[in-house]
């Protein structure tokens, strides 16, 4: 449902974006798959939420853990400056969710490009 809601990046308008990597802790990983469904989809509402906030933030989401990286999730999004608080009520509505209480590292990094005359 998300990808086909989902706009693709590049769009000349989202002049901002914002990287964040996110750590999971190990009781997350020791939890049964179903258990980790049940907190993102159905307690915390991962994919509900973000449906809110299409088509004004797209998003790509990049899967780390089985790779041996740092993190276990890498996560870029991009919006118009119209909607940058719209992106940060949308994280802060996930740093408030059960889900969230796993994350034992994140890094947060905001960008913003110009548009040339």
């Amino acid at each position: 449902m998300l990808l086909s809601r989902q706009p693709a990046l590049g769009r000349p308008e989202a002049t901002r974006a914002t990287l964040i990597t996110v750590k999971k802790s190990e009781s997350w990983w020791q939890l049964s798959q179903s258990e980790r469904r049940a907190i993102f989809e159905t307690r915390s509402g991962h994919i509900r939420v973000g449906l809110k906030y299409l088509p004004a933030i797209a998003r790509r989401l990049y899967h780390c853990r089985d790779l041996s990286e740092p993190f276990d999730f890498l996560t870029w999004f991009e919006y118009a400056p119209a909607n940058v608080d719209a992106f940060e009520e949308l994280v802060g509505i996930r740093r408030q969710s059960e889900e969230w209480r796993y994350v034992e590292r994140e890094i947060y990094i905001r960008l913003a490009r110009e548009i040339s005359s």
